[in-house]
C-alpha cells in the first residue's frame, strides 16, 4: 500500500513526540553546574531574583555545590535588602544565612564562604532587637575576619569589616555601654573610626567597580567630617555604571545624601 508524503510525515512527527514523551525523565535536565552558570548570568544581568532561583536549582542537584551556596547567600541579601515586606525581608536574610552557613561546612578553608556569611549576618543583625544585634555582632566580626585571615584582599570581607567599625560607633555611648558590660558584646571596644575608614577604603581599592563600596565609605567620610572626600565618593556612585541589582537604589540614596554635604 502506497503512502502519501503528508501522511508520512505525520507518521514521523507523531513517531518523535512519542520518543519524547517516554524518554528519561532526567535526559534534558540541567546539570547543578549549568543552573550555577544561568545563575551567573543572570547576577551579570543585575536580574538578582531569577539569579537566586537557578542557584537554589543548583542546590536541590548538588546540595554541597560549594560555588552556587555562596552565590545563593550573595543573591538572596541582594534580594532583601529593599524588599518592602519586612517578613520576606527576613526569611531572604536567614535563608542567606543557612546557605552560607553551608558554604562554610563544605569548604571552611575559602574566603569567599566566610565573608558572605558575615554579610548576611550583618543584615540579619540591622532587623533585630538591640540584644540579639549585639549577639550577631561578635560573630560578623569574626566570620569578615576569618575571611581577611585567608584573603587579605576580600572586597566582601573588608566592607563588612568596615560597615561593623561604622555601626558599632555610630551606636549612642549608652547603649555601647550597656553592650559592653551588660550583653556581653565585647568586642565593642575594638570599634575605631580609623578602622572603619580604613577597611572601606581598601574595599574601594580592590574592587572599585561596586558602586556601594563608594556608597559606604562616602557615609564614612561623612561621620569623620571630611566632606570633600564624601562627595568625592557620592559622585562616583551617582556617576558610576550601574553592574548590581541595587545599584538603582545606592545611586538614588547618593544623590539624596550627597545634598547634606553640598
Amino acid at each position: 500500500m502506497l503512502i502519501s508524503r503528508a501522511t508520512s510525515r505525520r507518521c514521523a512527527a507523531f513517531t518523535a513526540t512519542l520518543a519524547l514523551s517516554i524518554a528519561p525523565s532526567g535526559l534534558f535536565a540541567q546539570s547543578a553546574g549549568e543552573h550555577t552558570a544561568m545563575g551567573d548570568r543572570d547576577h551579570i544581568a543585575m536580574d538578582a531574583p531569577s539569579a537566586l532561583r537557578h542557584y537554589e536549582e543548583a542546590i536541590k542537584i548538588d546540595p554541597k555545590a560549594y560555588d552556587a551556596l555562596c552565590k545563593a547567600s550573595r543573591a538572596a541579601v541582594d534580594v532583601g535588602l529593599y524588599a518592602v515586606d519586612e517578613q520576606e525581608r527576613n526569611r531572604l536574610y536567614s535563608l542567606a544565612e543557612q546557605y552560607a552557613r553551608r558554604a562554610v561546612e563544605v569548604n571552611p578553608r575559602d574566603a569567599e564562604g566566610h565573608s558572605q556569611l558575615a554579610r548576611a549576618l550583618g543584615r540579619k543583625a540591622l532587623s533585630l532587637g538591640k540584644r540579639d544585634q549585639v549577639k550577631y555582632a561578635s560573630e560578623v566580626r569574626a566570620q569578615a575576619l576569618e575571611a581577611l585571615a585567608i584573603n587579605p584582599n576580600d572586597p566582601a570581607a573588608l566592607h563588612v569589616m568596615g560597615m561593623w567599625n561604622y555601626n558599632v560607633l555610630r551606636l549612642n555611648g549608652f547603649v555601647r555601654f550597656l553592650a559592653v558590660r551588660v550583653l556581653g558584646g565585647t568586642t565593642f571596644d575594638s570599634a575605631k573610626w580609623e578602622d572603619a575608614q580604613r577597611y572601606m577604603e581598601a574595599s574601594v581599592s580592590f574592587d572599585p567597580g561596586v558602586l556601594v563600596h563608594h556608597l559606604d565609605l562616602a557615609r564614612v567620610y561623612v561621620a569623620r567630617d571630611n566632606k570633600e572626600k564624601a562627595r568625592e565618593q557620592y559622585n562616583l556612585v551617582i556617576k558610576g555604571v550601574a553592574t548590581d541589582y541595587n545599584d538603582k537604589h545606592h545611586k538614588a540614596e547618593a544623590a539624596e545624601e550627597i545634598k547634606d554635604v553640598n
